[in-house]
């Protein structure tokens, strides 16, 4: 395959399971939603930071599995006999999001009870915190649809209402990618085409009682890690990848009713006319009201620079894509109390970790060489990092990696103040 061609049209143009019986378990493990202890994340180095001071690094969802496998052996008689069950891993979880509500709580949202990155099983998964991210309640399940729900992002609107995004995936059943497909095909098979027709796609859900209960499902034409924000005069804006006139394409698209409702608005444009490796974008809108788009890239030469555009007309028009100094991804930009941007990433080449980096002129530059490193990681498969500011003005960025090595990936937060 080619390694340009983003994850988000392979994740949507498409573990572990092991063969045997599952039995029910009576002794479920219980999910880690408090302290961790110290010894969980010894293995972590964090790097000298010039401008920020990091508070604490803390693993805040853990799975464990749940179920029994059991699998078959042969006796001496030639006959088929049962092996000693045992409980599966650790359930992988993975790309969150983090929101800040007007009644002070904390809500991350994430792909999760998971098999591996790509699996049939992910289901979107929300925990929250009273407490300014100390303590963190058991997960609740808020989206389980036929197929993989994966990438989930969360914002609360002007009118109070909570609003998740995320995409739904088939990635397992292509025959194109072997190491799935042999395992989960027959999952597939099961799924009728119409049920297929149905689910596939990009979606949104509203809830307006604070997540105890949650709307229908409403299709939108993109779909971006972080979901849609909502600007000043009130509208949703969400940029991502999608189709125009029946190609993919990068599309800015609005609701004007709360999220009941999309429609595209723009779309954006590249030097080169090509949108290969070009994905998972988010925005912020400034004080001046000029918005900032960044996106993901993955050129050829590995030079996996974040991409940035601009809009003056409220997402109507766009600058052309533009280089930035910044390597990683994918982006989540949030304007700070005092006016500055801040951006937060992935660092997926060695030294593996989280990173961030800020801009006290609106996205004209960013300071690059005070880069902050705000956790360190054992491999590439991290990531997807979100943030929000507290009320003290230090931030909290939630993001997935691995708590030890060679496990299946866990929620994370640091909690880090600026200089």
């Amino acid at each position: 395959m080619n390694k340009n061609y983003n994850r988000r049209n392979f994740i949507k143009s498409l573990g572990m399971i092991t063969t045997g019986f599952l039995l029910n378990s009576h002794l479920h493990g219980e999910k880690i939603s408090n302290h961790h202890k110290k010894g969980m994340i010894k293995n972590f180095k964090i790097s000298p930071n010039k401008i920020a001071t990091i508070i604490e690094t803390k693993l805040v969802c853990k799975e464990p599995g749940k179920l029994y496998i059991i699998g078959q052996s042969i006796d001496e008689n030639g006959h088929v006999k049962p092996t000693d069950p045992f409980l599966e891993s650790n359930r992988y979880l993975g790309w969150p999001t983090i929101a800040k509500t007007e009644e002070g709580e904390l809500i991350i949202v994430y792909s999760g009870d998971r098999d591996s990155h790509v699996c049939p099983w992910g289901k979107t998964q929300l925990i929250r915190s009273r407490d300014n991210g100390k303590t963190w309640s058991k997960p609740e399940t808020i989206n389980n649809t036929p197929l993989d729900d994966r990438d989930a992002g969360i914002i609360q609107t002007q009118k109070g209402t909570l609003l998740i995004s995320w995409f739904t995936s088939l990635t397992y059943a292509s025959p194109a990618w072997k190491w799935t497909y042999q395992k989960y095909a027959r999952v597939a098979e099961k799924i009728p085409d119409e049920i297929k027709k149905i689910w596939l796609g990009n979606w949104t859900r509203r809830s307006t009682d604070g997540g105890k209960t949650w709307e229908k499902p409403v299709r939108t034409s993109s779909t971006a890690p972080h979901g849609p924000i909502q600007l000043r005069d009130g509208r949703l804006l969400y940029i991502g990848n999608g189709t125009w006139n029946g190609l993919p394409a990068l599309v800015a698209e609005q609701s004007m009713d709360d999220g009941q409702i999309w429609q595209v608005i723009a779309t954006f444009k590249t030097e080169s006319g090509s949108i290969t490796g070009i994905s998972e974008p988010h925005l912020v809108e400034t004080r001046s009201g000029k918005i900032i788009a960044m996106f993901r890239n993955e050129p050829n030469n590995n030079e996996k620079f974040l991409l940035q555009s601009e809009s003056h007309d409220g997402g109507k028009t766009w600058t052309m894509l533009h280089q930035t100094p910044i390597w990683g991804y994918p982006p989540h930009l949030l304007e700070l109390k005092n006016g500055w941007l801040l951006v937060v990433y992935g660092y997926r080449k060695e030294p593996y970790g989280e990173r961030a980096c800020i801009s006290r002129d609106e996205g004209k530059t960013w300071d690059i060489k005070n880069e902050i490193v705000l956790a360190d990681a054992f491999n590439g498969d991290l990531g997807y990092p979100a943030s929000v500011q507290l009320d003290d003005e230090s931030i909290l960025t939630v993001y997935y990696q691995q708590a030890n090595r060679g496990e299946p990936t866990s929620i994370f937060t640091t909690h880090w103040k600026l200089e």
